[in-house]
């Protein structure tokens, strides 16, 4: 394959436009017949017969010793033989990257038979018997295939093909052939490519098979014969409109897909379809067919895995291509094709690194499971994505964690927790996270076997929306978190470190220039950035006693207020509630040394509208009950209660307003209840006596 400088040497501006497609990529059959022709001009190079070539199946054995068997027939005399000279009837030799063009190789799977062209590529280390065999049936065999023999028919170098076919019926020229093939290999098993040179003219030289058209014309009948019969089709072709060129052209119905969209193996079903028909519903003439298999390198150059699907991320520019963007291009999918990156490194990332402001790049993004080799499930995708919008996301993720809820003076006086591991590390990179799907893998459920992905499983879906900029219902984000919150309950701690990392991201995807939130039913609150302080919160020495109020109260104040969702009144209930359990909880934990708590009690999966009357009113007896043990056990007194900055405000939106006729969707209720648990167990304020109350467990949901 052509380095990128070589490729823009080797294909001017002028004669690479005129390679080029004439309208923009508009669908995934543009893109891929443009990565296709990219792969051809810079393996096979122009030319009528260059996508049919596959140079790279045997590159490997470019410049290894015994790597080519050569079988050379003389037709320059009036019966066909084999040569006589100096080098024999076979020649055993290297092949060298000057030979690729000349010995025209066109792979067709092993399983299914022998190679399309004359040449044909062996097993690994096959032995002298085997090889000899296949070198007689470039004679017998690939001479006498019915459409070679059809090409051959029509074709004015069609002799050849008929002198290749006589040889080959002859026992004497397959003796030949056999032992001059032991005799050159010393009796060694090799891994070789086997062709045939023939000789026109007593002063001429032996042609290869790509100087011979006859040749090449027999070696694209073959292949294309597979584009129309396959499986219960015998002849799915006829005149149609192109979809890739427009031409109205002869179009086949049975081609390969490099994605396997369009095969008939897929889960999905199309009753009534006619496999002889296939052509009139999905038009792809010849020449382009080939030019679509031909994609496949640079296409599997751009994926990566992710919860068991395999994400394709292909890059191409907006509108009709040039060549300056095709030669940048080009040097992206080589550079993808041939480094040997990081795994984990997504071709999103390897394209910011160099484009991260190109405006017109974009993506083709789908996320596919792979059932079979050729079953492919198909759960999402786009033809919008850009570098720009996981970038954003990433970066609006880093700038929440700097503000006021997530940054404090001190271990824990932020309003949430934070961890050197996972979505809560301020001064990581979250591009990589975003990218690849991960950063939805920290928050939402594990799949139904806990790694791999189903159909409608949400972390695809978001995933594919924030490649494309396409705005993930609050909704669906709720139903994640709080399912992944019950996930950790019931191995009976409560997460949260998940339930912050949970509410960074939400915070983040609204904070996004509002792009990647939709408000559905109701979540309007929930679509608005919040409104932090990008400094640290003030040390607690100097929020002890302010405007009359405890620090605590302070910074309940400041949080709700700066949180829009919590502009809600039944939203803030639930939420101030979680923050009573949370308190007492944590205060239950580390000051009674009891081994269950509230937050144990009154889990999130058990929380309903007609629970929190109930909720509440055990909630507030405990902080009664450690008010009056603590002030006896201590011999003191002071105004209030324990954590009455949680509880007056607690009372205004519970236990006035009757919950039981609240309209707060289940899991909205239960994601704001959980992220006030996390709130309360987090809270450092002088209602705590500064005393250590931090859950120092490490969660390994």
């Amino acid at each position: 394959m052509l380095s990128p400088e070589a490729f823009e040497e080797a294909y001017p501006a002028a004669d690479l436009e005129a390679e080029l497609p004439d309208s923009p990529v508009a669908s995934l059959r543009d893109l891929q017949y443009l990565y296709g022709k990219l792969y051809t001009l810079a393996t096979a190079g122009g030319g009528d017969y260059a996508a049919y070539l596959t140079p790279d199946a045997a590159r490997d054995l470019v410049d290894t010793d015994d790597s080519l068997i050569v079988v050379r027939v003389d037709l320059s005399g009036d019966e066909p033989r084999l040569a006589e000279d100096g080098d024999g009837p076979v020649r055993v030799t290297r092949y060298t990257d000057e030979r690729v063009s000349k010995v025209a190789h066109c792979k067709y799977p092993a399983a299914r038979g022998i190679d399309h062209s004359v040449t044909h590529q062996a097993g690994r280390n096959s032995d002298p018997e085997k090889l000899a065999r296949y070198a007689n049936e470039r004679l017998s065999k690939w001479a006498h295939d019915d459409e070679v023999q059809t090409v051959a028919a029509d074709h004015e170098q069609g002799w050849i093909v008929d002198a290749l076919a006589t040889l080959g019926e002859d026992e004497d020229v397959r003796e030949t052939i056999a032992e001059a093939v032991e005799r050159e290999l010393g009796g060694a098993s090799t891994t070789a490519l086997l062709t045939v040179q023939v000789r026109l003219d007593d002063d001429g030289d032996y042609l290869w098979p790509g100087e011979l058209d006859v040749f090449m014309a027999a070696m694209r009948a073959r292949k294309l014969s597979k584009l129309v019969s396959k499986g219960q089709a015998s002849d799915s072709s006829g005149t149609a409109v192109d979809l890739v060129t427009g031409e109205r052209t002869r179009t086949v119905g049975t081609s390969e897909d490099p994605q396997n969209y369009y095969l008939g193996k897929q889960l999905e079903t199309f009753p009534g379809l006619d496999v002889e028909e296939a052509w009139r519903t999905h038009p792809v003439s010849e020449d382009a067919a080939v030019t679509l298999m031909n994609a496949e390198t640079f296409v599997e150059a751009c994926t990566y895995r992710t919860f068991g699907a395999k994400v394709y991320s292909l890059p191409y520019f907006f509108g009709t291509p040039t060549p300056e963007e095709t030669y940048e291009l080009y040097r992206m999918l080589y550079l993808a094709a041939t480094e040997d990156d990081d795994a984990n490194v997504t071709p999103v990332e390897r394209a910011y690194e160099r484009h991260g402001d190109a405006t017109d790049l974009r993506f083709y993004v789908s996320a596919v499971m792979p059932h079979q080799m050729s079953r492919y499930d198909v759960f999402g995708e786009t033809l919008n994505g850009r570098i720009q919008y996981p970038a954003e996301l990433a970066r609006s993720h880093a700038a929440v964690l700097q503000t006021s809820a997530f940054r404090g003076d001190g271990d824990r006086s932020a309003a949430m927790p934070t961890h050197e591991d996972r979505l809560l590390v301020s001064d990581a990179a979250f591009l990589g996270p975003v990218a690849s799907g991960r950063y939805f893998a920290e928050t939402f459920p594990h799949g139904d076997d806990d790694t791999d992905a189903s159909a409608d499983d949400p972390r695809i879906e978001a995933l594919v929306d924030v490649l494309s900029g396409t705005p993930i219902p609050v909704s669906l984000l709720l139903d994640a978190y709080v399912e992944r919150i019950v996930e950790a309950e019931s191995a009976d701690w409560f997460p949260s470190f998940r339930v912050a990392a949970q509410f960074a991201q939400l915070c983040a995807l609204a904070s996004a220039d509002g792009r990647f939130l939709d408000a559905d039913d109701g979540h309007e609150l929930l679509a608005r950035p919040p409104t932090y302080d990008t400094r640290t919160m003030t040390s607690r020495e100097e929020l002890a006693i302010t405007d009359g109020g405890f620090a605590g109260d302070r910074k309940l104040a400041s949080f709700i207020e700066e949180t829009p969702a919590l502009q809600h009144d039944q939203r803030c209930g639930v939420f101030l509630l979680g923050a009573l359990v949370g308190a007492v909880g944590n205060y239950q934990e580390w000051h009674e040394d009891r081994s269950t708590t509230l937050v144990d009690q009154f889990p999130v999966k058990s929380l309903t509208t007609t629970r929190v009357k109930k909720v509440a009113q055990d909630a507030i007896e405990k902080t009664l009950t450690y008010t009056r043990q603590e002030k006896k056990r201590e011999g003191r007194t002071y105004p209030g209660t324990k954590f009455d900055y949680i509880v007056e405000r607690l009372r205004e939106r519970v236990l006035r307003p009757d919950p039981d006729e609240w309209d707060l969707e289940k899991s909205d209720l239960r994601f704001y209840y959980a992220l006030g648990i996390t709130y309360g167990m987090n809270d450092y304020s002088p209602a705590t006596d500064d005393e250590t109350t931090a859950d120092e467990a490490t969660e390994d949901d």
